[in-house]
């Protein structure tokens, strides 16, 4: 992993934050601020794009963790994994820039769940992502969202995700790892 000890950190720091009572709903949005480090940056001197998705892994660590659905996770011998993202660029971080990572569960589909992380300063967003992810279970590989909704719980009403992350979501989707999927270029 790029960024072990940041990750460690974080996740330190919200086990501490959770064990306090400092806890978020499942489906509120989580923030964590961070800053551009030396180690962050390209050869233009602002924040690599395959950094990004690497920061956004410590803003969803933050949400599970200070929410529960870590613990809820871990009791099922449940994990998530990235099974589909996309991000847009607005503006650059620079070095030392601080920066808040939002995260919100947006949606589920039947295979997974959708979450909406941001990349703000001041208020501003920077960056955005869509992340698609699945939940296995460490003894019996995918868990249907049903088992999922169940422990975490229903979503509320209010909960959004918008028409083209649907669309996206089925658009990338690649076959199933027991299905073949040969590179072919047109």
């Amino acid at each position: 992993m790029h960024l072990i000890l940041r990750t460690l950190l974080v996740i330190a720091r919200a086990q501490a934050r959770f064990r306090r009572g400092r806890t978020i709903g499942h489906y509120d949005v989580g923030r964590i601020r961070l800053t551009t480090l030396p180690t962050d940056l390209d050869l233009n001197g602002h924040m690599n794009n395959g950094v990004y998705f690497s920061m956004l892994d410590l803003g969803r660590f933050e949400l599970t963790i200070r929410s529960g659905i870590y613990t809820i996770f871990q009791k099922h011998g449940w994990y998530p994994v990235v099974a589909s993202e996309t991000i847009t660029f607005r503006k650059s971080l620079k070095l030392w820039q601080r920066f808040t990572i939002e995260s919100r569960i947006v949606g589920y589909d039947e295979r997974a769940v959708i979450m909406d992380q941001r990349i703000v300063v001041r208020g501003e967003v920077y960056a955005r992502a869509i992340i698609r992810a699945r939940i296995l279970s460490k003894s019996s590989g995918p868990v249907p969202m049903a088992d999922v909704l169940a422990a975490v719980g229903v979503p509320p009403r209010t909960l959004h995700k918008e028409e083209w992350i649907e669309r996206w979501a089925d658009d990338v989707l690649l076959p199933s790892t027991r299905q073949p999927a040969p590179s072919e270029w047109d």
